[in-house]
């Protein structure tokens, strides 16, 4: 497994990152004991780098992949958090979950411009003071937005977490080729770089190699997030970046992997959960939730504010 140094933080990373929303209630929902256990297996396998969200309700996950590899590892976690205590409480909740003094990377959830981070700024001054104190070791955001990391650049963030793919899928203002040139700029004053969406949620699984090829090339992308449900993912993911390509075996598993979001019977259609999708992909019609295909990167975000438990990504 490839190392590198995140940015200026001081961090090392592994240049896979394992990505845990996928296992999480939000998508997969795999036991807490079979997620540890995936999880220990892949850092056993070199990975000593997990992305992780308030949202994602996957600390008891994490702290069991933990316990059963015995060892310490890089942990980045974010939250939606705007107000000062919000943000404290978001990081306190995380150390005790995970039984631990410090959390490496702490980060904003999901920012679109300097305008939120401006907005955000109560919330983001907390995080610089716990970092003073020593509490968490880097700030950062996650973004679908060109505009977010030009707002990093300008407010001299840590860390960025950006959707980036092939086919600039989900990139919300603009090209791909636009989102590489502002992650290139990031990278060059010191920011750390580790990107999301490799595979556009699910969209591009049959494209695998592609996908993966194409995220290795980007000299400032440090380390790349990819969510693993599976021992046979991690082995495939671990093969790939160590050697550049599939067996036989794992091409045929992902080209047949098709994720989808299911919303199911009893959705009442109060559209709570649209106005937390940030690609603007749902609305509701004739009584019920729906989503628009070409907009949807199986974040499942929305997931996450359904009081009924009707959306699924699975």
């Amino acid at each position: 497994m490839e190392y590198k140094k995140l940015g200026n933080t001081g961090l090392e990373v592994s240049r896979l990152c394992f990505g845990s929303l996928t296992v999480g209630p939000l998508q997969a929902q795999v036991g807490i004991e079979e997620a540890g256990e995936i999880m220990a297996y892949a850092f056993e396998k070199g990975v000593n780098f997990l992305d992780a969200a308030q949202l994602y309700e996957v600390y008891p996950h994490i702290r069991e992949g933990l316990r059963r590899y015995g060892k310490d590892i890089i942990i980045s976690s974010k939250s939606y958090s705007y107000e000062r205590q919000q943000a404290l409480d978001a990081v306190d909740e995380c150390r005790k979950a995970l039984d631990r003094d410090v959390i490496d990377i702490f980060m904003l959830h999901e920012q679109e411009s300097i305008h939120t981070l401006r907005g955000h700024k109560p919330a983001l001054d907390a995080l610089y003071d716990l970092k003073a104190k020593g509490i968490i070791k880097a700030v950062g955001i996650s973004t679908h937005h060109i505009a977010a990391v030009e707002g990093a650049i300008e407010t001299g963030i840590d860390v960025v977490h950006p959707l980036i793919n092939v086919d600039g899928w989900g990139i919300m203002d603009g090209s791909r080729e636009d989102m590489e040139r502002v992650l290139d700029c990031a990278h060059g004053i010191g920011i750390g770089i580790y990107t999301m969406k490799t595979f556009g949620g699910g969209n591009l699984h049959k494209r695998g190699e592609e996908c993966l090829r194409y995220s290795l090339s980007l000299s400032f992308a440090d380390s790349i997030a990819i969510g693993m449900q599976s021992i046979d993912e991690v082995d495939a993911n671990v093969s790939f970046f160590e050697t550049g390509h599939y067996t036989k075996e794992q091409k045929e598993a992902l080209s047949k992997k098709k994720r989808h979001i299911h919303i199911e019977d009893w959705c009442t259609g109060c559209g709570e959960c649209t106005k937390y999708c940030p690609q603007n992909a749902s609305s509701v019609i004739n009584g019920r939730v729906t989503v628009d295909g070409k907009k949807c990167v199986l974040c499942s975000y929305c997931s996450a504010f359904c009081e009924m438990s009707a959306i699924r990504v699975l």
